[in-house]
């Protein structure tokens, strides 16, 4: 969030105070308060199955929680003003599968010229331990950083309507420390104690504060976390979460609750920098541990990152999932060193969307006794059908070409490598998936080396060959190490490509990698292949086309209006122009 501190002085213009619902007094003047912001999501750089903005700038993931209803919501660091960062505002979706999601009204606005509602989280408070909500057990607190140019400080505001509307505390702010690099408050409740604790970052201190509360109004300051892992610049965006372990990571299916240890309850710690990331800019990185309340253990040392590419930062961990099942998380698919550029902006009107939502677990794989084990969360009701596009279960040493400009609307696929029988010794081979545009010839690849040694199965990604973006820090090329699991000799890849995206979990997720990319022309052809491999090596491929979420929400205008019934104002379409200024449509 630093280049958001230093946006916000250079970017503030004349706003216009008005009455606002609950939520705060002032707003700017253009936008639109108790009624969410229409989109077009029919763009050709447009994904269609992962989550983004209707117009203009969107980063980190906030607040994201289940309620009791089943209604997974996701609020986001939002500029509804522009298609860079600034203007900080609680954007706000919901949805029933993690892939359809509505639009709703923005959640959190800034109260006055200079001010930022920079990132946070929320909770359910079903004991009413806030006394905020005397009759209810659904009310939900928002803690989140109020940025300004003299400060940093920690806020609440609570909703009395299952998290659409916020009134902000009277007494803000419940935690101040006199920083100006003091944010990104994550809350959890702690059973054992009955008390609410706060992973906050000291920024620039490269420190993780610990804070707790009973009511999540009066906090105390418990301990610190400092100097792990990878540093950069600053730490940001903390999440702490209490995470299932398996009992054999080796299975073909191991995210089965029967699969799920019932040993000593584990943590992770999991911690953003930007900058710094191996591959510069912004990455994510997890310390697995225990926790007791008030202080927090690490298990070991090792620095491990949550993703091998360049376009994961600032996951974070849906609130109210029971923690003995897979804590669901979603990400900001982008990097701080070129996500205000990348030609969404101009081209499509917004810029950034999230990863697909994963599911999250721990396991004692090969090379690490504590691996996250993040996988896509089920996307099989998007199949376009039942059954595969193609498949092959003889894929050894040959080829599939299919071409699903036709076939696939949406231009999302999912498709999947697995290759068993490898040698433990002398193996030789490659297996390598290539997605082309036949009209421009631009792709985007992949692929896993057998042949590394000592166990070693190098992976690679290359979005080189995409056109439609150039920038020196936009890098091409990505590769992991990936040791094979001796009990099993085998390799898994399952990727997910969506118009602009490509993600990759390999081995059920013990390694993944995002990776953004965008091109001129339209990706309509599929290549998967195998070359050089050992004879008795095994390969078996599948591809399934997946529907958009978005196409079936559009009016007859072709535009995504959101959840209108939140406000009596009617929803109007705007643009920008290539200068930033608002055209209405």
């Amino acid at each position: 969030m630093l280049q958001l501190s230093l946006l916000l002085g250079l970017l503030a213009a004349a706003y216009n105070v008005q009455a606002q619902s609950s939520t705060s007094s002032y707003v700017e003047s253009t936008v639109p308060t108790g009624t969410p912001i229409p989109g077009d999501y029919s763009g050709a750089l447009r994904p269609q199955i992962h989550y983004s903005p209707p117009i203009d700038f969107m980063n980190d993931p906030n607040g994201m929680f289940l309620d009791a209803n089943g209604t997974y919501h996701l609020y986001y660091q939002y500029n509804p003003t522009g298609i860079v960062a600034g203007n900080q505002h609680w954007g706000h979706a919901t949805s029933q599968d993690l892939y359809h999601w509505t639009n709703q009204p923005i959640a959190i606005f800034p109260r006055a010229e200079g001010e930022g509602i920079f990132s946070g989280s929320t909770v359910v408070d079903v004991n009413n331990t806030s006394s905020f909500f005397p009759n209810q057990t659904n009310g939900v607190v928002a803690m989140y950083t109020l940025n300004t140019a003299k400060e940093e400080t920690q806020e609440i505001a609570y909703s009395t309507d299952g998290g659409y509307t916020f009134t902000k505390y009277a007494d803000n702010p419940v935690i101040s420390i006199n920083s100006t690099q003091f944010r990104d408050p994550k809350v959890l409740w702690y059973a054992p104690t009955q008390t609410w604790v706060a992973v906050i970052s000291y920024a620039q201190d490269f420190v993780i504060g610990f804070f707790t509360s009973p009511n999540l109004t009066n906090w105390t300051h418990a301990s610190n976390f400092s100097h792990a892992g990878l540093l950069g610049l600053q730490y940001e965006c903390p999440n702490l979460v209490s995470i299932p372990m398996l009992t054999n990571a080796s299975i073909a299916e191991p995210l089965d609750p029967s699969n799920f240890a019932s040993t000593d309850e584990m943590y992770i710690l999991q911690i953003s920098i930007n900058p710094g990331a191996p591959q510069g800019g912004s990455i994510s990185q997890y310390f697995p541990g225990t926790f007791n309340g008030t202080h927090f253990t690490t298990a070991n040392a090792v620095t491990q990152l949550t993703d091998f590419g360049k376009d994961n930062y600032a996951g974070q961990f849906f609130y109210n999932i029971p923690s003995t099942s897979p804590q669901i998380s979603m990400a900001w698919a982008s990097n701080w060193e070129y996500s205000q550029i990348v030609p969404t902006g101009p081209q499509e009107i917004f810029r950034s969307f999230m990863t697909v939502p994963r599911q999250n677990v721990l396991a004692n794989t090969t090379r690490s006794p504590y691996t996250l084990i993040s996988y896509p969360f089920d996307y099989t009701p998007l199949y376009t059908s039942p059954n595969s596009l193609i498949n092959s279960t003889s894929l050894t040493n040959s080829s599939l070409l299919y071409d699903y400009s036709t076939t696939v609307p949406s231009g999302a696929l999912s498709f999947s490598i697995n290759i068993t029988q490898i040698p433990a010794a002398n193996t030789t081979g490659t297996a390598n998936f290539t997605f082309l545009s036949s009209v421009t010839g631009e792709s985007i690849r992949g692929g896993v080396f057998l042949g590394g040694g000592n166990g070693d199965t190098p992976f690679w990604m290359d979005r080189g060959y995409a056109r439609g973006f150039d920038n020196p820090f936009f890098t091409d090329k990505f590769s992991t190490d990936l040791w094979l699991d001796p009990d099993t000799q085998t390799f898994r890849m399952l990727g997910v490509l969506d118009r602009s995206i490509l993600e990759i979990f390999l081995n059920n997720g013990a390694k993944a990698g995002t990776m953004t990319f965008f091109t001129e022309g339209i990706l309509d052809t599929l290549i998967l292949g195998t070359n050089d491999l050992n004879p008795g090596i095994g390969v078996s491929a599948e591809v399934y086309g997946l529907q958009s979420a978005w196409a079936t929400q559009e009016n007859m205008n072709g535009t995504v209006v959101g959840n209108v019934t939140m406000g009596s104002v009617a929803a109007q379409m705007v643009r920008r122009d290539n200068l930033g200024h608002l055209q209405s449509l």
